[in-house]
């Protein structure tokens, strides 16, 4: 539990190759992690490649790590293998559908973050990437992921090279919810906001940025109304090339 109370997001690394025995190790103790019907419906992309690296940053909007980082995992769902599976073994499959999109991220998120766990306790650092869901249709083309395989994460992995401060993280009282599900007050929104507000960090933040409110910030600026939803048309779109909408 030591480790997950310092847990810090790694976005530097020694030029310190990571072993592949290592990785192989790690990957493989992260397959026992949860998974729908024991199916495991999830691949692993692992890029060590320079040129494979900086063909996958633009995907990542150049992040430095992309190109910088050792390896850089990128974890699909991934509907094909066990589609190809049935049809081998007279079974037809029936996964060209949306919940088994949802079933498969499911599978791979999980597996993501047993992965990191088990990384962060063999001493390397990693650092999660969020970018991975809104320009799919790049690192498809990069990694040559065909139908039914999405991606959904991407983890750069390497020895820290640097050590971070602790991000800070809203309280317990917030997010856990007793029997059913308990609103917020504006109260409760100033009792559970005001001290990541307060922080000096974040108060720079929003300066820098001529904003009043550190909410401002992220529905003005980092996360917008406009962006998310071309960035959504667009994950739908690609969802629908992968054919995972073919219903729909």
């Amino acid at each position: 539990m030591d480790s997950i109370k310092t847990r810090r997001t790694i976005r530097k690394y020694k030029q310190t190759a990571v072993d592949d025995v290592l990785l192989n190790q790690l990957l493989e103790l992260s397959a026992r992690t949860q998974t729908m019907g024991n199916l495991q419906l999830y691949s692993v992309v692992i890029t060590r490649d320079e040129e494979q690296k900086r063909r996958l940053s633009p995907a990542h909007f150049g992040q430095p790590m992309v190109t910088s980082a050792p390896v850089v995992l990128t974890i699909c769902a991934d509907f094909n293998r066990t589609s190809e599976w049935c049809r081998q073994r007279k079974a037809a499959p029936g996964y060209d559908n949306f919940l088994s999109f949802i079933n498969a991220a499911s599978d791979a998120l999980l597996f993501t973050q047993t992965f990191s766990c088990l990384a962060e306790e063999a001493g390397l650092g990693v650092c999660y990437l969020g970018t991975t869901v809104y320009q799919p249709q790049q690192i498809i083309e990069v990694l040559g992921l065909p139908r039914l395989v999405m991606p959904i994460a991407t983890l750069t992995v390497g020895w820290p090279d640097e050590e971070p401060a602790l991000s800070d993280r809203l309280p317990l009282a917030s997010f856990v919810h007793e029997e059913t599900y308990r609103d917020y007050s504006p109260a409760d929104i100033d009792k559970y906001y005001s001290p990541k507000e307060c922080l000096p960090e974040n108060q720079h933040f929003v300066e820098i940025n001529h904003k009043e409110t550190l909410a401002q910030v992220f529905a003005e600026i980092r996360y917008t109304k406009k962006d998310n939803e071309a960035l959504s048309q667009l994950f739908l779109d690609t969802l629908r090339k992968q054919g995972f909408l073919s219903s729909l």
